[in-house]
């Protein structure tokens, strides 16, 4: 039987190290492949063309969610299994607008990455019960498009063009350090514009940051990180 060709990306080598054997011990999985980062793994994955790919949220550089939004543009033919140790919705709602074919906490049970690896090699998509839970009500929740456009307006127009820049990459999920590099910026200004601007917004966490962006369509714009 052809095996399941299964790309991973995380920076974390130790991780990746132990994906690998778990995966490789299976008879019908086989990892083609390997990425520190989502421009790596972008490269790699266009040359490889796996049949899955594990692929790490949080990574320096070019995040997860900005090489799954590309991926899915390049290699629609990939699935893409997104990997994460936040167990958050607003991760999987982003995952699941940005293309993602499934979301699987890291300190899940060696047998639940393997069963959905296998659910989205198959066509199908993976999603714990719980996070199936959280897009239902979503779906009975939702607010009308109209009344989340005004109030998002209102607040928007109050952050200055450098805090703009700071809310988009902090919600794409980059660290202040990385911030800091990406606007030639200190890490301190950094922390400043982005205090700041969670004041402006009247917001606490970056949960409720993510949850705005995705209000205001920012992070379905282009998105230049990955190269």
């Amino acid at each position: 039987m052809k095996p399941i060709r299964v790309f991973l990306t995380d920076d974390h080598a130790v991780l990746r190290a132990g994906l690998k054997a778990l995966l490789n011990a299976e008879a019908d999985m086989q990892v083609v492949g390997e990425a520190a980062d989502g421009s790596a793994c972008i490269r790699q994955v266009m040359l490889l063309k796996p049949d899955v790919v594990l692929l790490d949220i949080n990574m320096p550089r070019c995040n997860g969610l900005e090489a799954l939004d590309k991926m899915h543009r390049l290699a629609p033919q990939c699935r893409v299994l997104a990997l994460t140790m936040h167990d958050d919705p607003v991760y999987l709602r982003q995952v699941l607008a940005s293309g993602g074919a499934g979301f699987v906490l890291k300190q899940a049970a060696s047998d639940e990455l393997l069963s959905a690896i296998r659910a989205v090699y198959g066509g199908g998509i993976y999603l714990h019960s719980q996070h199936t839970k959280v897009l239902l009500e979503d779906s009975l929740n939702q607010q009308s498009p109209a009344a989340v456009s005004q109030q998002s307006d209102e607040r928007w127009s109050m952050l200055s063009e450098r805090e703009a820049e700071v809310f988009r990459l902090v919600a794409l999920g980059h660290r202040n350090g990385e911030i800091a590099e990406m606007l030639h910026l200190s890490v301190k200004t950094v922390e400043t514009y982005k205090s700041r601007m969670m004041e402006k917004l009247g917001m606490r966490s970056r949960a409720a940051l993510v949850r705005y962006a995705l209000q205001l369509g920012i992070l379905d714009e282009k998105r230049g990180g990955c190269q």
